[in-house]
């Protein structure tokens, strides 16, 4: 791989051309890129969907939108740390002063957009998506013109709706300018495109997160974006010997920017709702070290900072310092081991997460496996998710059936016509705009607009919505 077509410029239709008079202050492809995410829709959505907490009152905890821009913010700076360090490991291409000023906006932009394909009420809402068409392709009722639709569709269409993902459904709306020439979509370069796909692996190929290969451990694209996602990979130039497709290298830094952001952010937050006490972290925190020195040293920072320190609001003070001292750490480990790595990562060859063989992955694995402990086993937790469950199970037994027979007005309720009367006339063409004369196929991308709708919706409208439908 080389930087030259890892950082492509090229987009999946043309730009539309600017007056002359522009030029005279001008501005990147890359800074485009990031004024056209800061002002789209999708992006602005997230402001209102879960982070950890759903459905949360509190103006406090983070939401997708405040994730986003912190991870966009730490992945920026893990880009300048690898192209501008100083410990001998710099490589001679970060020597040209364009490519070490393209690879913090490229992070930048993808840490802004990880996120855009998330549905409603954090990743349990993947789940629910997921859980919901395995249960119905079981069922006798969910059937076409009396065939089983899971008869009708191929295997990777069934896999790709029974194992929605949130990394997919990115590349889904990025993918939207393709069938639409004209218009407002979001219309971005292939670099930072590539940059997003997490997992170059469909559904029919990926395995799970103990696999060795973190390239396969969740499906990055559905087969209905199987042609962009080609298309980008090749001119990237990650694509390869038999669609054996590598990552691209700022990818690495743009997942550790992600982990680094959710394991420290998503505990401050659940220390501010007292979710447990910093006696408490501090204790599993030692539990769990097995006497490794630099775990060690990291919670006894914390230690020193509380001394002294009686009141919840001094602690609260004292932990929000030290999970910026902790991020610093996390973030150097990072970026020393993706300079450390280059080689094999330009080749492809390297496989695992950047925080690995570093001295603080077990601080980090600490740090997440403190969640499951503390937070997400929480009995609020598991009531609010209890609840997101009902409304995406809800709007999916209603959309998704409204739609199998949509193509044929007449075999249609006057119920049924209501609801897809409600779907979004811009998912509508979507659909039309990509139709073909395969049954089974129209049908996943019937069954894939109506998960466009509901992933695309924030909490509140998926609340609202529901509550409407089952008159409440």
């Amino acid at each position: 791989m080389n930087w030259e077509k890892l950082l492509s410029a090229e987009t999946q239709v043309p730009r539309e051309e600017e007056p002359e008079e522009f030029g005279k202050y001008p501005m990147s492809d890359l800074e485009k890129d990031y004024k056209a995410i800061i002002s789209s829709a999708a992006f602005r959505r997230l402001q209102d969907k879960t982070q950890v907490f759903p459905l949360d009152k509190s103006d406090f905890v983070r939401t997708r939108l405040t994730h986003s821009l912190e991870v966009s913010t730490i992945a920026r700076q893990l880009g300048i740390m690898i192209t501008k360090n100083k410990t001998g490991y710099v490589p001679k291409e970060f020597e040209a002063k364009e490519l070490v000023e393209r690879i913090p906006v490229v992070l930048s932009c993808a840490g802004l957009l990880h996120d855009l394909g998330n549905p409603p009420f954090g990743h349990f809402g993947e789940v629910v998506i997921g859980e919901w068409f395995e249960n119905e392709f079981q069922k006798d009722g969910f059937c076409y013109k009396s065939v089983p639709i899971a008869e009708h569709l191929s295997e990777q269409m069934r896999l790709d709706l029974q194992n929605f993902e949130g990394n997919a459904q990115a590349l889904r709306i990025l993918s939207k300018i393709r069938n639409k020439g004209k218009s407002h979509e979001i219309n971005l370069t292939t670099g930072v495109i590539g940059t997003l796909i997490k997992y170059p692996t469909s559904s029919l190929n990926f395995t799970h997160k103990k696999d060795s290969d973190i390239r396969r451990h969740k499906l990055g694209y559905f087969y209905a974006e199987r042609e962009t996602f080609e298309n980008v990979s090749k001119e990237i130039g990650t694509w390869g010997i038999e669609g054996n497709v590598a990552r691209h290298p700022l990818t690495f830094l743009m997942e550790a920017a992600d982990d680094i952001a959710y394991a420290t952010a998503d505990l401050e937050d659940a220390f501010k709702k007292k979710l447990f006490s910093l006696e408490e972290f501090i204790d599993y925190f030692k539990k769990n070290m097995e006497n490794d020195k630099k775990a060690k040293l990291l919670i006894r920072n914390l230690e020193e900072r509380l001394a002294d320190i009686s009141d919840h609001e001094s602690k609260m003070i004292a932990f929000q310092n030290w999970m910026d001292y902790a991020r610093g750490w996390f973030m150097y480990c990072v970026a020393f081991n993706f300079s450390k790595n280059y080689e094999d990562i330009m080749k492809g060859e390297f496989r695992g997460e950047l925080i690995e063989g570093t001295f603080h992955e077990k601080s980090m694995k600490i740090f997440k496996t403190a969640m499951s402990k503390f937070v997400y086993n929480d009995a609020e937790i598991v009531k609010l998710e209890l609840s997101a469950k009902k409304i995406i199970s809800s709007l999916l037994d209603d959309f998704i059936y409204a739609v199998i027979y949509m193509d044929e007005e007449d075999k249609l309720s006057k119920a049924e016509r209501k609801l897809c009367s409600l779907l979004p006339d811009n998912l509508k063409a979507d659909y039309e705009n990509a139709k073909t004369d395969n049954v089974g196929y129209n049908l996943y991308l019937r069954f894939l607009m109506v998960t466009d709708f509901i992933s695309g919706m924030t909490d509140s409208y998926a609340k609202n919505l529901y509550q409407e439908l089952n008159a409440y």
